[in-house]
């Protein structure tokens, strides 16, 4: 092979490398679906955030509708402050219910927004209502580890009785 075709190789290798590296920071980082799709934004309040991110998805029936935009602290209620960008394609009525969940046992967690009934919609600058805070492992664990724990320290339970003795017969004779 001749030195130019080894360079142009060397340099295709090179190239597809730092493309490949670019791709899984953006796979990383959550920003590989950019959408510009109109959006309006929603907010709500949680006490436990989780492990949410910025960027994470927001989903109805499994279909990603939004986006999370912004995670603040409120010091006036002393809770979290999330703002939703939710697609302008998509609409839900105003008591809808917003949960934090995971993907499977320990994987991403996303918002999954339940439509309520109610005839008014979200609109931009909409703060929603009916919020569940995520679930954390760690706390289930420890509340069943102690629930154990109470069961087993208080247990009042009566040893056995005896059984009763019975009188020996004596064979006749």
């Amino acid at each position: 092979m001749t030195r130019d075709k080894t360079d142009f190789w060397v340099g295709l290798f090179v190239l597809l490398g730092i493309l490949a590296l670019v791709f899984l920071a953006l796979r990383a980082g959550n920003m590989s679906t950019f959408s510009f799709a109109p959006t309006y934004r929603v907010q709500a309040h949680f006490d436990n955030l989780g492990g949410l991110k910025v960027r994470a998805p927001i989903k109805s029936s499994g279909v990603v509708v939004g986006r999370v935009s912004d995670i603040k602290f409120d010091n006036d209620a002393y809770q979290a402050l999330v703002t939703l960008d939710l697609d302008s394609r998509y609409t839900f009525p105003a008591d809808s219910s917003l949960s934090i969940l995971t993907s499977g046992l320990l994987g991403e967690q996303y918002i999954g927004i339940t439509p309520g009934g109610e005839d008014a919609m979200f609109a931009e600058g909409s703060t929603a209502q009916y919020t569940q805070s995520a679930v954390v492992l760690e706390e289930l664990i420890s509340k069943f580890l102690y629930s154990s724990a109470d069961k087993a320290g208080t247990s009042n339970a009566s040893p056995a009785p005896a059984p009763a003795q019975q009188p020996s017969s004596s064979p006749a004779q």
